[in-house]
């Protein structure tokens, strides 16, 4: 079952943010800095997060941006390629992420590696150019244009320049710590694949994310447990051209909607991680600002669900169950005082936002 979307737009209010660390741009060291921080430069202030991967699925980058979107001016750090080492990974960034990050109105600043340590066989703890990036951030301070036109600008002005400064930064890494790399003829295919057009860029992660969208659909992630085995893929597309392959963890249709539902799971804690939660936000902000959703080309009406499961909770509530229902479950599960605060603030982003939080027991 495919299912198809657009967003027009993103209207959406963060209540769960994190607080973040002030940091002066004299003290900025990308490496050194938490995985979000506000950074202040004079009269100017980000809000920053990275990347530790141009692949979406480690370590939760959207929880990361997802901290950020309550700061006006928003910038998110990414590698453009991230190498392992001949046994291990080696992962490019997206046209997809680049889009969903421009639809957020997040800056990207495409980064690159220049050293790292041995572990083995492969390389790991890899350290950004801080300098590099630092130039980055005085150009953005200076620029007055969106977050859009920035990282349009950017891949097709400085897209190729990057690729080449990270082939060489691997070439001195590999030298450097004699561990065998990926063959370095990838990165040139790669410059050579999302040519100086960013269409190109386009189709080729697109053909990309479409395989691992394929894959996702018959694949049951860990920190999912489902009700039922409904998964969907759904393809979303925006005004920035932009389209975005994404497998649904499950879907319940009616005759007049379909629930389009996020499932994260904890077995040994009462509720999912916050990492496992913001990451489920991200993808509410999406799903709850779609329009014009179509079922196998049947348009349909939409609602965007977060399914929190743990094997630890008893019963089941949900954001727009009444004040005396949510007490009873509070009571019943003994929550503590911390995650009683925790559940009624994405509640009430739920219900802010126009989307539905659901907990429940599941083995």
């Amino acid at each position: 079952m495919d299912i198809i979307g657009k967003v027009t737009g993103i209207k959406y209010q963060v209540l769960f943010a994190k607080s973040l660390k002030d940091i002066t741009i004299k003290d900025f060291d990308i490496n050194e800095m938490p995985s979000v921080c506000l950074l202040t430069d004079n009269k100017h202030t980000f809000a920053i997060s990275k990347w530790v991967s141009p692949k979406r699925t480690r370590s939760y980058p959207f929880e990361r941006v997802y901290n950020t979107l309550h700061i006006s001016k928003k910038i998110t750090v990414i590698p453009i390629v991230k190498d392992e080492g001949a046994k291990g990974d080696r992962d490019f960034i997206q046209w997809d992420t680049v889009s969903l990050m421009s639809l957020l109105d997040v800056f990207v600043i495409f980064a690159y590696y220049e050293n790292a340590k041995i572990v083995g066989d492969k390389i790991t703890n890899q350290k950004f150019n801080n300098k590099y990036i630092l130039s980055k951030i005085k150009q953005i301070e200076q620029y007055h244009s969106s977050a859009l036109h920035w990282n349009l600008n950017e891949l097709n002005t400085n897209l190729h320049d990057i690729i080449d400064k990270a082939k060489t930064s691997y070439g001195h890494i590999e030298l450097n710590t004699k561990v065998k790399l990926h063959n370095a003829n990838g990165l040139d295919r790669f410059k050579e694949k999302i040519g100086k057009d960013v269409s190109l860029f386009m189709a080729f992660s697109r053909d990309k994310a479409q395989k691992a969208q394929s894959r996702e659909f018959v694949t049951i992630q860990p920190k999912e447990s489902l009700s039922t085995l409904s998964k969907a893929k759904i393809t979303i597309t925006n005004y920035l051209g932009g389209q975005y392959f994404l497998t649904v963890d499950e879907i319940k249709i009616t005759p007049t909607k379909v629930s389009l539902i996020e499932g994260k799971h904890s077995k040994n804690a009462l509720l999912p991680s916050k990492g496992d939660m913001k990451d489920g936000l991200l993808k509410m902000i999406l799903y709850c600002n779609l329009s014009e959703v179509t079922i196998n080309g049947n348009r349909i009406n939409s609602e965007a669900v977060l399914n929190l499961t743990s094997s630890k909770i008893k019963g089941v509530i949900r954001s727009i169950s009444s004040k005396k229902d949510i007490t009873q479950f509070f009571s019943k599960n003994s929550f503590s005082a911390l995650q009683i605060k925790l559940v009624e603030t994405i509640f009430s982003e739920a219900k802010q936002n126009n989307f539905i939080i659901k907990i429940q027991h599941l083995k």
